[in-house]
């Protein structure tokens, strides 16, 4: 088997109260910008957030770890940081492997 250099993360989010809808929102906004550095969204799943469970759960993937970087620079998604800060309580972000 030839190693990759792919990466496949997990993410899950939490809204900050009253803010589930905005974090869906913002959400659709940065995550169409994935594609444009190779990256692919897998799964979203969106859930109420209730008993301290996320309000969403992501799976996405890119070709390498440049590409997460370029995605995470992206002036767009930068422009958007005071949105997120308002919207989102906390980010869990972690590597999988799907089987």
């Amino acid at each position: 088997m030839t190693p990759t250099s792919e990466i496949l993360l997990c993410c899950l989010l939490w809204a900050r109260d009253g803010e589930a809808e905005a974090l869906t929102e913002y959400e659709d906004g940065v995550l169409a910008l994935i594609p444009r550095h190779g990256g692919e969204v897998i799964q979203r799943a969106v859930g109420d957030g209730a008993d301290g469970r996320p309000h969403e759960v992501q799976l996405y993937r890119f070709p390498d770890h440049s590409a997460l970087d370029a995605y995470v620079a992206d002036p767009d998604r930068v422009a958007l940081t005071g949105v997120r800060d308002r919207v989102v309580a906390r980010t869990e972000l972690f590597p999988v492997a799907l089987r």
